[in-house]
């Protein structure tokens, strides 16, 4: 799902993002929510930033990727914790793009999670390439998400991967392959 944000892009920078588990819902622009054979997922846009809540039968998980004032925990390049009966495991990384190769993307990345039954993205009004977009499967019992900031002043983009889940036995434990989701 695709939508526009009614509220004025502000000008803030990659490098402002933090990373928190466990917060409490924050209110959000827009909401999707999700169920994934039994795991129920709500995707919330928080301006540039994301907040992700997961429910099933093993538990809870609130992961945040926004601007939080007073935060001292920086966006980290990975995180691999345990949550209860969980695995949770976390990756980040900035990519800085010339401002064609940056519009090129951002527009590839909008196609493909315009029309998704699992994705939600918003634009901000004033730039067709400032957005956040988000989109989750279910493969097994793991629950994948990947998320995308688009920085057009910087010509940046903040890319995460998530998974949530008990991994199986042989099956290696990287999220969402490129060839699921970009």
């Amino acid at each position: 799902m695709l939508t526009t944000l009614h509220t004025a892009y502000t000008d803030t920078r990659a490098d402002d993002l933090a990373w928190a588990l466990g917060r409490e819902p924050l209110p959000a622009l827009a909401v999707l929510d999700l169920e994934l054979a039994g795991a129920k997922l709500q995707l919330r846009l928080l301006g540039a930033s994301h907040q992700v809540l997961l429910e099933d039968e093993q538990g809870t998980c609130s992961e945040t990727v926004a601007c939080m004032p007073g935060s001292r925990t920086p966006l980290p390049l990975g995180v691999s914790e345990r949550l209860g009966a969980w695995e949770y495991e976390f990756a980040a990384r900035v990519e800085t793009l010339s401002e064609g190769s940056f519009a090129g993307r951002a527009q590839e990345l909008l196609a493909l999670v315009a029309d998704h039954p699992n994705s939600l993205a918003g634009t901000f009004p004033g730039d067709p390439h400032a957005f956040t977009a988000m989109m989750a499967q279910r493969r097994g019992r793991q629950v994948l998400w990947r998320t995308w900031h688009a920085y057009p002043q910087e010509a940046r983009l903040v890319v995460t991967r998530t998974r949530v889940g008990v991994a199986a036995r042989g099956v290696e434990a990287a999220c969402c392959p490129e060839q699921v989701l970009l």
